[in-house]
């Protein structure tokens, strides 16, 4: 039986006290067919349910764990690849190493794919008129310089304010509230009409703002701004990191270059759909806030070409699977270019289309992202090998240690048809 989270407090990423509500609801017996599959456009229909999924698995409040205080990591382990690894066997168990040994776990010809996005210096500390403080985090643009945020306190932020941002070195900038925000208990905020995209936004950012680490994060460093991104991070756009990600050095990526691993990237901007509280109980009522992909052209290329050579495709964060398989979703099941929202929900009774393995790290409880991992490997044997993972020592969430699941580990009805 799985237990509900004690880890200390909120564990809301990356931005507790900004969003709203939480997980809720006790242990249930049977349950409705999963949703699969939505979109901010269309519904959209995933690869299809690979097998029934435990009547269980239905319901949020059976993804919960306990998890000691002291296991949440909150310094970054250096070298980046000295992380460690719990590597997920076959058929039960697991094996403990460390990221470097992931290298002798790839195959030539295979391909990882990893989310090449850049987190935003997105958190910014600003005053009302008034003078009290407010902090804001910048999440996604809605033309001419407008702007959805969170906000804290969000109650205090009425249409018309004003507030005043503050920075060693800079004149002050000045935002106004616009209007509130109902999907998500925010406010839209108007910047310079110039700031339409994360490109235009970030220079002002880096003078004004800093890296929105998550609150469970409490020593916060100067190389944060360095070390929460990943060595191939080059799309500004996100406001949480794809931590996975943050695991591979640049002498690792060398290394799997040499050992014949070709490398390719996909771009989600990670933002409100990953980290918000799952507040859905009955998780066939689950959705999602959409999150901005980009798939190119080269990246359904290398798909295909992996495949014709007998290669797998193996997902560096759940960031990762979420964009290739909300895009093959989109298009009958097939890889193909896109540009624009997905809001994939995945769980167990998913039969994934692309993604083969997956490189992850360990995830907070009842969140979308446990059942992503669970949908690979199942439920129960995922809280079974977090629970090993506790004993052993392993560092939990962003700044924590990392799970590979080899594909030969992957529940057979969840594996890709071809």
């Amino acid at each position: 039986m799985t237990t509900h989270s004690s880890a200390g407090g909120s564990l809301r990423d990356p931005s507790d006290g900004l969003g709203q509500g939480g997980p809720e609801g006790a242990s249930r017996d049977g349950a409705s067919p999963c949703q699969l599959a939505g979109s901010s456009a269309e519904a959209v229909v995933g690869p299809g349910a690979a097998s029934p999924p435990d009547p269980a698995d239905q319901w949020l409040s059976n993804y919960g764990f306990d998890l000691p205080e002291a296991a949440i990591a909150q310094r970054p382990v250096e070298p980046r690849h000295d992380a460690r690894l719990l590597v997920v066997q076959p058929q039960a168990g697991a094996q403990h190493r460390r990221v470097w040994d992931l290298a002798a776990s790839l195959e030539p010809g295979d391909l990882l794919v990893v989310n090449d996005t850049r987190v935003l210096q997105a958190r910014l500390a600003a005053r009302r008129a008034s003078g009290g403080a407010v902090e804001l985090l910048v999440l996604e643009p809605q033309g001419e310089g407008r702007w959805r945020c969170l906000a804290k306190p969000a109650k205090k932020l009425r249409p018309g304010d004003w507030l005043t941002v503050e920075a060693p070195g800079q004149p002050p900038l000045a935002l106004q509230v616009l209007a509130l925000d109902p999907s998500t208990g925010g406010r839209f905020i108007q910047f310079p009409a110039d700031c339409i995209d994360a490109v235009a936004l970030e220079p002002l950012l880096l003078r004004y703002g800093a890296i929105p680490l998550p609150p469970y994060i409490h020593q916060h460093s100067a190389s944060d701004s360095e070390r929460y991104q990943t060595r191939y991070a080059t799309k500004p756009g996100a406001v949480a990191a794809p931590t996975a990600g943050l695991h591979l050095s640049d002498a690792l990526l060398a290394e799997l270059e040499a050992r014949g691993v070709e490398l390719a990237r996909v771009t989600l901007h990670v933002g409100l759909g990953t980290f918000r509280p799952v507040e859905t109980e009955d998780l066939s009522q689950l959705q999602l806030h959409s999150e901005w992909v980009e798939v190119t052209p080269a990246l359904v290329t290398a798909v295909a070409a992996c495949r014709a050579r007998g290669g797998r495709v193996i997902a560096v964060g759940t960031t990762s699977v979420r964009s290739l398989e909300a895009v093959a979703a989109l298009h009958g099941g097939q890889l193909a270019p896109h540009r624009g929202p997905v809001n994939l929900v995945i769980q167990p009774g998913y039969r994934f289309a692309v993604v083969q393995g997956l490189l992850t790290n360990f995830h907070l409880p009842n969140s979308s992202l446990l059942l992503l991992v669970s949908a690979l490997i199942g439920r129960k044997r995922l809280l079974d090998l977090y629970a090993e993972a506790i004993s052993e020592g392993y560092r939990f969430f962003s700044y924590g240690d990392a799970m590979w699941i080899d594909p030969a580990a992957v529940i057979e009805s969840a594996r890709p048809l071809r």
